[in-house]
């Protein structure tokens, strides 16, 4: 389940500054994961608009669970918040809490982005402290980046474009790029709805079969919503399709 939380966030972001004021408070996005032909779980997005150390923020929560058959035998209850400041649509506070098996870790991120500089806190083993380490400039974390990307406008992410990036995952930063290679017509349980087709270069290796093993594709809409996405990992495959929905900003657009 933290693959599916990391890809959903890690794959859909720009690296600069923008505002997120323009995400709706309130709203929840829910996704059901498969692991080839298995229901493996879901995952749920969920926002809302708060203050953090006096300035307004937009709190983001993920969390994911495996379900069923899978659940019996490897459970999974993992859980990401980010405090994301609402004038520059970067993050503040970013939280990593995960529980998969007898897998237990917990992060504890504060961004310092005058300087360029994080604060690192491990919460399972406190006697590990918490440690300052050099950042980058505009350095998103795993869920603000998602929420940074949704916030453009479509003129600003279309067919074409290619970005580079860099995003802080759980104690290390990662650089990824992002191609938009074009758009295509997606049934879902709704209704069909044209998207943008966005293709993640990731590293090759334990995890994905290939450097280019993840598609995702996203409203192309002013809203930029996941409604799929198919990674090839190297056992198998893993797809993650939109469930439901609620308190959208701006009315996505189905057809039969």
């Amino acid at each position: 389940m933290k693959k599916i939380l990391n890809i959903i966030a890690l794959f859909i972001f720009f690296l600069g500054f923008g505002q997120v004021d323009n995400i709706a408070d309130g709203e929840s996005i829910t996704f059901r994961i498969h692991y080839g032909i298995l229901t493996a779980g879901n995952a749920t997005l969920t926002t809302q608009k708060t203050t953090y150390k006096g300035s307004p923020h937009l709190y983001v929560k993920g969390t994911g669970q495996t379900s069923g058959a899978v659940k019996a035998f490897f459970k999974v209850d993992d859980l990401y918040e980010s405090f994301i400041n609402i004038e520059t649509g970067l993050p503040s506070f970013y939280v990593r809490n995960v529980k998969e098996g007898s897998y237990r870790q917990h992060f504890e991120t504060v961004f310092n982005h005058d300087n360029n500089t994080l604060i690192l806190t491990d919460k399972k083993t406190p006697a590990n402290g918490s440690k300052v380490i050099k950042s980058v400039k505009g350095v998103q974390d795993m869920l603000s980046c998602f929420y940074y990307l949704r916030s453009k406008s479509p003129g600003e992410l279309k067919v074409g474009t290619i970005i580079n990036m860099n995003v802080w995952i759980d104690d290390e930063m990662f650089p990824f790029q992002l191609k938009v290679v074009g758009t295509e017509d997606l049934k879902t349980k709704f209704g069909k709805v044209n998207c943008l087709k966005i293709i993640p270069s990731v590293k090759s290796g334990r995890v994905f079969k290939e450097k280019e093993g993840v598609t995702m594709w996203v409203s192309n809409d002013a809203n930029h919503i996941p409604m799929l996405l198919k990674a090839e990992l190297a056992v198998g495959s893993l797809k993650a399709s939109i469930d439901s929905y609620k308190n959208v900003k701006y009315p996505l657009k189905f057809t039969k």
